[in-house]
């Protein structure tokens, strides 16, 4: 057992101190690419400016034999774009492939100093994040690393749905979690081929009126497992997001999906397709409407003690807590978007 006092130490000799707190930053969606695609690449400096966090992906979606194209592509992209306040992530391959240790070592190795976060995919439980932890520790160090690589896991296994809490504790390294909803769906033997989304035939009917039509509701197939990680996220200081929507011609599925996990707790979605970036934008920004409302109660109880009656509603302190959430988003959103800050009236 690794005693509290060890947590933030270092786990190699030169390697950079381990955060305390994570980094405040606007992360509403996560712009996948597909770096060993040429023109997609040459796309990758205008799509910094639109996006809060692009990540090079090197694992599903990517043919087996444009493997070692995409890790070169990523580490080209890495060295040629200037990112500014946007943050740059890759997905590695898993750690029980043939690509994974060299994605690590050659992407540490020659663009570390500008890679925020490793994405993780298929974590089990908190071995995966240690050896990760150690290996990036070690790399660090090799290469004269001034901050440390944060790690961010996917859950999409049944093992690492009920191994959550303790992934989510299980390094200072962790920034957060992403839902993988189509592996995870294999592991569990799930009865669907969709991509993230509902299913139609996953629904309740209403009780039975004599001979009459019985309405019938659709439902939330991922609710329990969104549910389960934004709660280990939140407890462990981390982030939660919601993962891809695969379905880029429905675009509303893809609004009331993302919507609904907003509403829950995450902090942003993957965007496969350029038109889901939009979405993802709309979605995880705070409702102007909404925002004046916290402000209200905000300047109502400054200090979020006592109670205030505002348009007939009790307000006290844990709807000024609420209301804090909303406020410190949309300062996150407005210096991001000059425009969205004249919306909330920042």
């Amino acid at each position: 057992m690794k005693l509290p006092r060890q947590f933030f130490a270092p786990l190699a000799i030169g390697a950079p101190a381990p955060l305390r707190d994570l980094p405040v930053r606007l992360e509403r969606m996560i712009h996948f690419v597909p770096p060993h695609n040429d023109k997609v690449r040459s796309k990758v400096a205008d799509l910094a400016g639109q996006v809060d966090v692009l990540l090079g992906n090197l694992e599903d979606a990517v043919p087996v034999d444009s493997k070692l194209d995409a890790r070169r592509g990523f580490i080209e992209l890495a060295k040629s774009v200037e990112f500014k306040s946007t943050g740059l992530w890759t997905r590695v391959n898993a750690l029980n492939s043939p690509w994974a240790l060299d994605d690590i070592t050659e992407v540490v190795g020659a663009v570390g100093n500008r890679v925020d976060v490793i994405m993780l995919p298929k974590v089990d439980g908190p071995w995966d994040i240690h050896y990760l932890d150690q290996l990036l520790a070690q790399l660090e160090a090799r290469h004269h690393l001034k901050k440390p690589i944060l790690i961010h896991a996917i859950l999409e296994t049944a093992q690492g749905v009920n191994n959550v809490e303790a992934i989510a504790t299980a390094s200072p390294r962790m920034h957060g979690m992403s839902l993988g909803p189509a592996d995870l769906a294999a592991s569990r033997a799930m009865k669907t081929t969709r991509v993230g989304g509902g299913h139609p035939d996953y629904k309740v009917l209403a009780d039975a009126q004599g001979g009459s039509l019985r309405d019938a509701s659709q439902q939330d197939l991922w609710h329990y497992t969104i549910a389960k990680m934004v709660d280990a996220c939140a407890a462990a200081g981390i982030k939660p997001f919601y993962g891809p929507f695969g379905d880029f011609s429905d675009q509303a599925g893809c609004e009331a999906q993302f919507r609904n996990a907003f509403l829950m707790g995450c902090v942003g979605a993957w965007s496969l397709h350029p038109s889901q970036i939009d979405i993802a934008k709309t979605v995880f920004s705070p409702d102007p409407a909404e925002v004046a409302f916290a402000r209200r109660i905000v300047e109502a109880m400054p200090d979020g003690a006592g109670a205030v009656m505002i348009d007939g509603k009790m307000q006290d302190d844990a709807t000024w807590k609420q209301a804090k959430v909303l406020l410190d988003l949309a300062k996150l959103v407005a210096a991001k978007d000059p425009e969205a800050g004249k919306r909330y009236g920042l």
